[in-house]
């Protein structure tokens, strides 16, 4: 039995799908189970990371553990997990944490990771860390502009990123959930090209078959959209440092780890695109 937390989210989905196709048996935690919305044969268990006396039954017979935690609290949140898991005698844990993680952080969010993967490095269990940069999911945001104005507004200049899939995301987690020798190692994940906002937005603009605007705003006028779309202060501190590293070019390296540990390209931008199309109709 494998526990997914953070099971209802974009990488959380493709993680239990990916699973589920692999034959394993998947137990999700989640706050409410009757909204989960997921496949019927994975065992749902109410429960929340910032509780520690819900994780009992969660981590109940389980051998593996997907580790998908959110904002600032992770640390302490992943802390609670890692000792239920370990007093559970869960095997392996697999912690979604982010690119730039136990180095040089590249924005704000990094540190929360690195409280996590220190509290699961400290528990004495196995672990793999999966480190994605920038989702190619984020676009998502772009869909109202796109929509109601035909524009794509972003203080990333024309600084390029190796946006990744998420179902890529997913496909390394399984990979470290499901096979041997990934124990103690930390993984990399970008797409398999850096592409500029404007170039991202291109493509976007050839599968819709009609013309979007890019166009570059300030660091201050991004904060604003934030605010203004009721992102917390806490997190528009910890993500707007990053428009700097981008527009510098400090984040187009680009990583095969995607290959390496699945055997195939990591995909590439317009597959994304293609798949949400929808979205920004």
């Amino acid at each position: 039995m494998i526990l997914v937390t953070g099971a209802t989210g974009t990488v959380g989905r493709e993680v239990v799908a990916q699973l589920l196709a692999a034959g394993e048996g998947v137990r999700a935690l989640t706050r409410d189970p009757s909204k989960a919305r997921l496949d019927a044969r994975v065992e749902l268990v109410a429960g929340d990371l910032a509780r520690p006396e819900s994780l009992a039954r969660a981590v109940d017979g389980v051998e593996r553990v997907f580790s998908l935690a959110l904002g600032p609290e992770l640390g302490i949140q992943e802390g609670h997990l890692a000792r239920a898991a370990k007093t559970a005698g869960v095997r392996h844990v697999v912690k979604l944490s982010v690119l730039g993680a136990g180095g040089k952080a590249r924005s704000g969010v990094a540190p929360w990771h690195d409280a996590g993967e220190r509290a699961f490095r400290e528990s004495g269990l196995a672990w793999t860390f999966v480190r994605p940069g920038a989702f190619m999911s984020n676009a998502l945001f772009w869909s109202d502009t796109i929509r109601s104005l035909g524009r794509v507004f972003s203080h990333f200049g024309e600084g390029k990123l190796p946006v990744v899939h998420p179902r890529d995301i997913a496909a390394v987690a399984v990979r470290a959930l499901t096979t041997p020798g990934h124990e103690g190692k930390a993984y990399p994940l970008t797409g398999p090209e850096a592409l500029s906002t404007g170039e991202q937005v291109r493509i976007l603009a050839g599968i819709l078959g009609r013309p979007i605007e890019y166009v570059p705003i300030t660091d201050d006028a991004a904060r604003a959209g934030m605010e203004r779309a009721g992102m917390p202060g806490y997190l528009i501190d910890a993500l707007l440092p990053f428009g700097e590293i981008v527009r510098n070019g400090r984040a187009a390296e680009v990583y095969r780890t995607v290959e390496e540990i699945t055997g195939r390209r990591a995909l590439p931008f317009v597959e994304w695109a293609r798949e949400h199309a929808a979205a920004f109709r």
